[in-house]
């Protein structure tokens, strides 16, 4: 009777350490986050202050909302290098519009939305009917966009916007900046499609498995068309929002932005592979990102220097998903 109680006793025991690394694998990114927050707040006093948490959502808004759009894109098995082009381009459009006294805010933004969900649409119709490898054609449109929104302002930046455009990025609503509740918006939204819509379930099916999707019947064009017109849109959405928020319409805007936001969905789990990923995971990758700049920029260190902590930290996050990715299928 005691052996049989000792045995049961071991395999509660390997069954519960089991659950706990699982648990940790599933939720190391998350451990990671507060593992820096811990860590920037002892090594800065003004760190764990609200205004300073506050900053640091503030300055990922934009990248959690280009992020939300490229999870769509890389669970379908795709990927998007143009979001940060089109981000420009909804930018200079936003700014031209308010510029001119041509239309309202509202009316700025849905066509900067509009406009980079067309460029979302070439996009995603070049990668389903065409055949070209997403990789190709999205950077073939981050050359193509950045040159539209140069060519569409002359090469000018659009300056000292109304202020009933810049309250969309610099004003507050119950002591919250605007670009956070509209961040929370597409956050929530973007869940909901994928979690809980027959869109969304379609989305990872054919990021799974092509070919099997298409063979259940699956239209499988429609549904990769559609994740990078979704891409688009949420990209003029942020361009707006950046313009607003610098009082700028810049050609030159969202530099590199692209590479932020594919690493915070991938950081946040998303595999490159396709099938796999969610939003939450997504908003823990960019909020990683954004401690890592707000933490290195209270320290004072060299932004050189920055631009490799950022890099091997954004290295070694991929690398540690890799490697328990392979570990959680070997068991």
């Amino acid at each position: 009777m005691r052996t049989k109680n000792s045995n049961l006793a071991g395999n509660l025991s390997l069954s519960s350490s089991g659950n706990l690394v699982q648990s940790i694998y599933k939720n190391k990114m998350f451990i990671i986050l507060i593992v820096m927050i811990l860590g920037l707040s002892m090594a800065s006093e003004v760190f764990l202050t609200k205004e300073n948490l506050l900053n640091i959502i503030k300055q990922v808004s934009v990248n959690v909302i280009l992020a939300a759009g490229v999870t769509f894109v890389i669970i379908s098995r795709g990927i998007d290098l143009s979001v940060g082009a089109i981000l420009a381009v909804g930018g200079v459009v936003a700014a031209s519009i308010v510029k001119q006294d041509i239309g309202s805010t509202l009316t700025a933004v849905s066509l900067a939305v509009a406009a980079g969900g067309i460029l979302g649409y070439i996009n995603g119709f070049t990668i389903s009917r065409l055949g070209v490898a997403p990789f190709i054609i999205t950077l073939a449109m981050m050359t193509i966009a950045r040159g539209l929104a140069y060519v569409y302002v002359d090469g000018r930046p659009i300056v000292a916007l109304p202020k009933s455009f810049l309250f969309l990025g610099q004003g507050n609503f119950l002591s919250v900046p605007i670009s956070i509740w509209i961040m929370m918006i597409i956050i929530l939204l973007s869940h909901l499609i994928l979690r809980y819509t027959i869109f969304g379930r379609y989305v990872y099916y054919i990021g799974g498995n092509e070919e099997a999707a298409r063979v259940s019947g699956i239209n499988v064009k429609r549904i990769k068309t559609i994740v990078y017109v979704i891409s688009g849109l949420f990209a003029g959405l942020g361009g707006a929002i950046l313009a607003s928020r610098i009082n700028s319409g810049q050609p030159q805007a969202g530099m590199s932005y692209e590479l932020d936001a594919i690493a915070a969905v991938v950081i946040g789990g998303t595999s490159l592979n396709g099938g796999v990923g969610t939003i939450p995971g997504t908003i823990i990758g960019a909020l990683i990102i954004g401690v890592i700049n707000n933490g290195l920029n209270l320290l004072n260190v060299s932004p050189f220097y920055q631009m490799i902590a950022k890099g091997l930290v954004i290295a070694g996050a991929v690398i540690l998903d890799m490697r328990s990715n392979k570990s959680s299928k070997s068991v």
